[in-house]
């Protein structure tokens, strides 16, 4: 279940956000900074991203592709350190456009996408244990 995120202070002319939620403290433990989350196409007037909104697919957001397996791979997935606490890195983009991404975009895609269309992003790092 995804977590809610509170949003404010977004650049007036901002038309939609994005986020990412990886654990970078996985490159020793896995070889690679875990995906949990990719999302984009929030609409960009809201006030909170609501809990869940990753399983309800809210607001007509695209999700991407996650580094978990299965039909959970396009979802938000939670932490689950095999080894230590993690410091989790939440980055909310404020975007001055709509992104032309389909449903399972990976973190290159949405990348390139972002490239030269970031008004602002705001990150926050959120430690947890399994």
């Amino acid at each position: 279940m995804s977590f809610p995120i509170k949003i404010e202070g977004v650049p007036e002319e901002t038309k939609t956000l994005a986020l990412t939620f990886v654990d970078f403290d996985s490159i020793p433990v896995c070889g690679f900074a875990w995906k949990h989350w990719l999302a984009a196409n929030i609409p960009a007037d809201i006030a909170e991203i609501p809990e869940n909104a990753s399983q309800d697919c809210a607001f007509g957001m695209v999700q991407g592709k996650t580094d978990f397996s299965g039909a959970a791979s396009r979802r938000y997935g939670g932490p689950t350190p095999p080894d230590k606490t993690h410091n989790y890195t939440l980055t909310v983009f404020a975007l001055d456009c709509v992104l032309k991404l389909a449903e399972g975009f990976s973190l290159d895609e949405l990348n390139a996408a972002m490239n030269g269309h970031v008004l602002e992003k705001v990150e926050t790092v959120l430690p947890a244990r399994s």
